[in-house]
């Protein structure tokens, strides 16, 4: 397996083809392109001790868990997304179905499980709402619509600005549609059944909006992801960023861990390299930050260039998602021990999210708008192999920036006794709520840990500990500014934020930027040639 380099002790030279700042799948996935498609030397940077940004892997004694990849659709052999990850891992990272069911939506007393395959789905609702089937059908004609509209709507980001002024608004048009729409206000127009609804858009904390906020293309897209099942990789996510990183290596680029970008250098109105926070300099005529917009404008670009831009001003139209806490749980018997599922829960306390999240944000002890629990030891089938006897869980609920302002500036581990006593309360809810779910873990668990919205900030380097970036509300899918190329010459930007969120979405937003810079269509060349039989 790849492992990055430590900055510290990096001997290489100060000047490449390309920089990325970060090394999150977006980052990776530009690096790994330039490099497979153009021989381009990259220099990747990741402040982090660790590569893959959101899909990184952390480990305890006798444990490990990922903190931000906990399933992908799309998947299956000859999807679009697995076509990608085969050509990024030269087919090294391998995907373990998890099986009928990937989702299991829990609100209050009632459970729906969202089996595998649409036409599974789609009869699943219909038996659960015999009354709802003309709003069955016309969820999934919306859903389908949406999702057609996309292509054109992705590859305008890409095109060259002469193009995209002439031929964007066009290739828009459709996609916003449905982009300039909230979910709720689709759905409503679709159905009565506040239940139905409610199970629809159960997978929101996929994208960390509820329906009355987000756009509806991002819940298409999300919903429409996860037709074909859910995956996991076998492994565990730390391989994802192991598997990419080779073919940046093979063109003489390089992965550095711990290596804090200070600055980007802008000369003559280019971008030109990057400051270390130690002061070194690399310079390079391609600058690339996969670092998030956020960060990009408020930290790394110099404050007279993000102004004169524009980009200081474009920032402000567009607003942080929310963040998230995260339980890690160590159990002393393996998920087969213990019977855990591979299926993900879903738990809702009624069918208003919109009203539970506000109650929550106003009151941290009103009751948990949503939980979501994942099995990562069942999905994966190398887990035990691993870590023999041991299994792991993770539950994740909605956490809003506010409540952690008096501890902004704080250091990680060291931020006083307020904020653990506020982190023991939040994790022993947690967890009592995954042992009503799953009570065969009642006494098995050896290890529980906590992540915050400062914890999300401290590593990822997000400024509001945001776990999607930009919110993916109808406003976010309308700034057309959120694109590969900026105003400064020389320097792109790459993930999610230019894309959706998830893993999926970054990796998109990684073609993306690939194809922008060599001015090729990328995922269409590789599409049809790996449609051509050997």
């Amino acid at each position: 397996m790849t492992s990055p380099q430590s900055y510290r002790r990096f001997e290489g030279p100060d000047t490449w083809d390309a920089i990325v700042i970060g090394s999150g799948i977006g980052g990776l996935t530009t690096a790994a392109l330039l490099a497979r498609s153009a021989g381009r030397r990259v220099l990747v940077l990741e402040r982090h001790y660790t590569a893959g940004g959101f899909t990184h892997s952390f480990e305890r004694p006798g444990f490990d868990w990922d903190v931000g990849v906990h399933y992908l659709g799309g998947m299956q052999p000859g999807a679009v997304v697995r076509t990608l990850f085969d050509h990024l891992t030269d087919g090294e990272l391998a995907w373990a179905d998890m099986g009928p069911v990937y989702d299991r939506v829990v609100i209050g007393t009632d459970r729906f499980d969202y089996p595998k395959g649409r036409k599974n789905l789609e009869a699943a609702l219909k038996t659960a709402f015999p009354t709802e089937h003309r709003a069955v059908d016309g969820y999934f004609a919306a859903v389908k619509a949406a999702t057609r509209s996309s292509q054109s709507f992705f590859v305008e980001k890409a095109l060259p600005a002469g193009l995209a002024t002439v031929a964007g608004p066009w290739l828009r048009r459709r996609y916003l549609r449905y982009a300039a729409r909230t979910t709720r206000s689709v759905l409503e127009e679709l159905a009565g059944n506040q239940r139905l609804i409610a199970i629809l858009t159960a997978q929101f904390g996929d994208y960390g909006l509820p329906p009355a906020e987000s756009s509806f293309a991002i819940h298409a897209a999300v919903a429409s992801h996860y037709f074909g099942g859910g995956y996991y990789p076998v492994g565990g996510a730390a391989r994802i960023a192991a598997t990419i990183m080779p073919a940046i290596e093979r063109a003489g680029g390089a992965v550095l861990v711990s290596a804090a970008v200070d600055r980007i250098i802008v000369e003559g109105g280019r971008a030109s390299g990057v400051r270390m926070a130690d002061g070194r300099e690399f310079r390079a005529p391609l600058v690339i930050s996969a670092a998030g917009v956020a960060t990009t404008i408020s930290r790394l670009l110099p404050d007279d260039v993000a102004a004169a831009s524009g980009l200081k001003d474009r920032l402000t139209t567009v607003r942080p998602s929310l963040g998230h806490f995260s339980l890690y749980l160590g159990l002393d018997a393996s998920a087969e021990a213990l019977a855990l599922p591979k299926a993900n829960y879903w738990i809702y306390p009624h069918d208003r999210p919109e009203a539970a999240l506000a109650d929550f944000v106003r009151d941290p002890e009103a009751p948990f708008p949503l939980v979501y629990i994942s099995f990562p030891a069942a999905k994966d089938p190398d887990f035990q192999r691993r870590h023999p006897g041991h299994s792991t869980i993770e539950a994740v609920t909605l956490a809003p920036w506010s409540w952690f302002g008096s501890w902004e500036g704080t250091r990680w581990m060291k931020r006083g006794d307020d904020y653990e006593a506020l982190k023991s309360r939040i994790a022993a809810r947690l967890q009592g709520v995954v042992e009503a779910y799953v009570p065969t873990i009642r006494g098995h668990v050896r290890h529980a840990e906590l992540s915050t919205p400062l914890s999300t900030a401290h590593f990822a380097g997000y400024p509001q500990g945001e776990i999607y970036g930009l919110d993916h509300t109808p406003a976010r899918f309308q700034a057309r500014w959120l694109r590969p190329r900026t105003p400064v010459r020389g320097l792109y930007l790459t993930g999610q934020d230019i894309s959706t969120c998830g893993v999926a979405g970054a990796l998109l937003g990684g073609v993306l930027t690939a194809s922008a810079i060599l001015r090729r269509n990328l995922l269409g060349s590789l599409l049809r040639a790996r449609a051509v039989p050997a």
